[in-house]
């Protein structure tokens, strides 16, 4: 019975290290062809709220918990939007950090409250084990990010 369990894992290793090279798709086939910048999306958020966009970047975070969320730059680290999806829909692998994504999806735009942002900062630093001190949101928040579609890890 070892000599079999050890065959078998040996067997996915080797199945894992042939494919490690094949991009990962999640979700749905992109259609898009042209991408846009993420900086340009950043720089002009309202003129792509709602519409579908096809942006390239290096993921630089990944979430911890449930896979729901990609952190993605652009040419620079300060040109940085997150891609969130539907929980349990898609779910990104911790291993593909540090590697490059092609993700089609929609813009979307986020408007939170005082207190929503409170709620929603405190749950960034639960998150990231970092200190949290409410009295630094002084008012309103608006967020915006990619509803992920479509996603190839390259």
């Amino acid at each position: 019975m070892k000599g079999v369990l050890q065959g078998f894992l040996v067997m996915i290793l080797w199945v894992a290290i042939s494919f490690a090279d094949e991009p990962l798709k999640l979700g749905k086939e992109i259609t898009l062809t042209d991408t846009v910048a993420i900086g340009n999306i950043l720089a002009n958020p309202e003129a792509f709220v709602g519409k579908k966009v096809l942006v390239k970047g290096k993921i630089v975070g990944v979430c911890d918990r449930m896979g729901c969320w990609i952190d993605l730059v652009g040419k620079t680290d300060a040109e940085k939007i997150r891609v969130k999806v539907k929980d349990g829909e898609i779910v990104f692998p911790q291993e593909s950090k540090g590697r490059v994504a092609l993700v089609e999806g929609e813009v979307e735009k986020l408007e939170y409250t005082r207190e929503e942002a409170i709620k929603y900062k405190e749950h960034h630093a639960k998150e990231h084990g970092e200190p949290f001190d409410p009295s630094t949101v002084t008012g309103p928040m608006t967020i915006y990010r990619i509803k992920g579609l479509g996603i190839v890890i390259e």
